[in-house]
């Protein structure tokens, strides 16, 4: 579920505030996209306040990494997800958030973008 970030519901005093209106809709949150490990890429388009679009990432099996040494984007297979420090229920239910490390190929991955907002999984290789 997600709160209205809305004003507080206590005076200064510590007495209650009765609310004066109702959610707008442009005031509503929705559910995370909760990005996994997939066999093949699963993008979501929703459309947004203002008529535009954001594609929520749902899942890959990819991540694009830049390599230190000859400055290119490769796209490196996901393993397995190694940590999350969002949350320790993303961990175990092996989600991809931003800040998420994965293991590929050439070693343990640090997600930089952010999938349910871009659409895209981005990273850069942790050091050992």
């Amino acid at each position: 579920m997600v709160n209205w970030q809305g004003r507080s519901d206590r005076k200064p005093s510590g007495g209650k505030l009765k609310p004066f209106r109702g959610k707008r809709r442009y005031e509503m949150g929705r559910d995370p996209a909760l990005t996994t490990q997939g066999p093949e890429p699963l993008r979501k388009i929703i459309r947004v306040r203002g008529g535009s679009k954001k594609v929520k990432l749902i899942k890959d099996s990819y991540v694009n990494v830049v390599d230190p040494q000859s400055k290119k984007t490769v796209r490196l297979k996901i393993l397995e997800v190694v940590a999350n420090k969002a949350s320790l229920d993303f961990h175990r239910k092996r989600i991809i958030t931003k800040g998420a490390i994965v293991r590929t190929e050439k070693g343990n991955v640090r997600i930089t973008s952010r999938p349910g907002q871009d659409g895209v999984l981005n990273g850069v290789i942790v050091a050992a």
